[in-house]
C-alpha cells in the first residue's frame, strides 16, 4: 500500500529551537564586522600610508547609513516581507564584507564597509519585530538572548582580529583575513535563516480585506481609543519634543560608545599597551556592557526609575575623568565606561518602548530616534580622531567625550519623567460647564 502524503513539517519543538539558533546566528554577525576594524586601525593606516586619525572617518560610514537606510526599511518589509528582506541583507552583509577586505584600490575598503552599514541597518531595524512576531510571550528573553550575542560576538572580534592577522602574517594581507574572518559565521546564519523560511513559511502574505463594515461602536483591541492615527504617526512623531529628546538620548550615547569602541585600542597603546592587550582591553569594554544592558532592567522597578537615564552617563564620566588623570588604571576605566555603555543601549531601547502608548507608535518612534540617534553618533569617533590630530594627545578628544554625556546627563533629566510622544497632539475634549441650580 503506497502513501501520497507529503513529508511531516518539523514539530513546534524543532521548529522553535530552529529559530532560536538562527536568530543567535544572526545576533552573532551583527556588531563583529564593526566592532573589529578599530584594534587594526594601527596596521591599516601603516599599510595604506595615512594615519589613524585619518581612518577614523571609518567608524562614521556605518553610522551615517545606517541613519540614511533605517527609515527606508519599513516600506521594503512592508513589500517583500521581513524575513525574505532580512536574508537579502545578510547575503548583502557577506557581500560587504569581501569588498572591504579585497585587496587593489584602497575605495574597496570604504565602499565596502558603506556596503555593510547598508546591511546593517535593515537588519538592527527589523530583527527586533521577527523577534516579537515569532516568539510571542518569550520576547524579553530572547532580546536578551540577542542583545547579549550583540555584545558578546563583538567583544571576541575584538579581542582576535589582532593575533588573527598576526597569525596571517600582518601587513596587508593580516588585516584584510582578519576582517574577513569577523563574517566567519555568516554562511551559518544565511543557510539557516533560508531553510527556516522555506520550511516555515514565516513570511506568509496578508489576506485581502475583505468588503464587510465593522460595527460603527466597535474598536480594536491592540487599537487603544487614545491611540493617534497612522497618519498622526508618521508624521507627528518628528515634530514632537518629547521624540527629539529620546533621539537625543540616543545619539549621545551612542556617539559615545562609538568613540570609546573605535578610539579605545589607539589610546591604550599609546599608554604602553601592546595590541593585543589593546585588543583586550576593547573587548573587556563590551563584555562589561553586556552586564550594563541586563542591570538596567533592575534598575528600573525602583522608585528612582525617572532618574536612572540621567544616573547612568555619570560612570562614564567618571571613567573618562580616570582616563585623564589616572591611566594606569585604564582598566578599571574601562569596567566603569563599559558597564555605563550598555545600560545607557538598554535605556534607550527601553525609553522607545515606554515613551509610546502603543506598539505602532513604538514603531513610529523608533524608527526616527534612531535615525537621528546614528546621524549624531557618526560625528563622534571623526570628531574624536580630528581632536587627537590637534593636539597630538587624548586631553581634547577625552574633553569632547565628556562633554557628549554631560550633554546625556541633562537629555537623561528630560526625558525620565513619564510621559508619552504625541499625547500633546491629541485634541482634548472640551470641558462642559457645570449647571448651576
Amino acid at each position: 500500500m503506497t502513501s501520497n502524503a507529503e513529508p511531516r513539517p518539523p514539530s513546534r519543538g524543532a521548529a522553535a529551537a530552529l529559530a532560536v539558533v538562527a536568530v543567535a546566528l544572526i545576533a552573532a554577525n551583527m556588531r563583529a564586522t564593526i566592532t573589529g576594524v578599530g584594534p587594526l586601525l594601527a596596521q591599516i593606516a601603516d599599510d595604506l600610508g595615512t594615519t589613524t586619525a585619518a581612518l577614523g572617518a571609518l567608524a562614521a560610514i556605518p553610522l551615517l547609513t545606517w541613519a540614511i537606510v533605517s527609515p527606508l526599511t519599513h516600506g521594503l518589509s512592508r513589500r517583500f516581507g521581513m524575513s525574505r528582506v532580512v536574508l537579502c541583507a545578510l547575503v548583502l552583509l557577506g557581500a560587504g564584507t569581501a569588498w572591504r577586505s579585497a585587496p587593489g584600490s584602497d575605495a574597496n575598503l570604504w565602499v565596502g564597509t558603506a556596503v555593510i552599514g547598508a546591511a546593517l541597518a535593515v537588519a538592527n531595524v527589523l530583527m527586533p519585530a521577527i523577534i516579537k512576531r515569532d516568539f510571542g510571550r518569550r520576547v524579553p528573553l530572547m532580546m536578551s538572548v540577542y542583545t547579549a550575542l550583540l555584545g558578546g560576538v563583538g567583544a571576541i572580534a575584538s579581542a582576535v582580529v589582532v593575533p588573527v592577522s598576526e597569525a596571517a602574517g600582518g601587513g596587508g594581507d593580516g588585516w584584510r583575513i582578519a576582517l574577513a574572518s569577523t563574517s566567519a559565521l555568516l554562511p551559518f546564519a544565511i543557510a539557516l535563516w533560508l531553510w527556516v523560511i522555506l520550511r516555515r513559511g514565516v513570511d506568509p502574505r496578508p489576506a485581502a480585506p475583505r468588503n464587510t463594515a465593522a460595527p460603527r461602536s466597535a474598536t480594536p483591541p491592540e487599537t487603544p481609543a487614545h491611540a493617534p492615527s497612522a497618519a498622526r504617526r508618521g508624521s507627528g512623531i518628528w515634530t514632537d519634543p518629547l521624540a527629539w529628546l529620546v533621539a537625543a538620548y540616543m545619539g549621545a550615547q551612542s556617539a559615545s560608545f562609538y568613540m570609546l569602541v573605535t578610539w579605545l585600542a589607539p589610546l591604550a597603546a599609546s599608554y604602553g599597551k601592546g595590541a593585543v592587550a589593546a585588543g583586550i582591553d576593547v573587548a573587556l569594554f563590551q563584555i562589561l556592557g553586556v552586564i550594563g544592558s541586563f542591570a538596567v532592567a533592575f534598575a528600573l522597578q525602583g522608585r528612582l526609575r525617572r532618574w536612572v537615564p540621567a544616573a547612568l552617563p555619570l560612570l562614564a564620566i567618571a571613567a573618562a575623568v580616570g582616563i585623564m588623570t589616572v591611566p594606569a588604571a585604564l582598566t578599571l576605566w574601562v569596567i566603569l565606561a563599559g558597564l555605563s555603555a550598555g545600560a545607557s543601549l538598554s535605556m534607550s531601547l527601553t525609553l522607545m518602548a515606554e515613551r509610546a502608548r502603543d506598539p505602532a507608535t513604538s514603531s513610529a518612534l523608533s524608527g526616527m530616534s534612531q535615525s537621528v540617534g546614528y546621524l549624531i553618533a557618526a560625528l563622534g569617533p571623526v570628531a574624536f580622531g580630528a581632536l587627537h590630530a590637534i593636539d597630538g594627545g587624548w586631553m581634547l578628544s577625552l574633553l569632547l567625550l565628556i562633554a557628549v554625556l554631560v550633554a546625556q546627563v541633562v537629555v537623561g533629566v528630560a526625558v525620565g519623567r513619564e510621559r508619552f510622544v504625541l499625547d500633546a497632539r491629541t485634541p482634548r475634549a472640551p470641558r462642559t460647564p457645570r449647571r448651576r441650580g
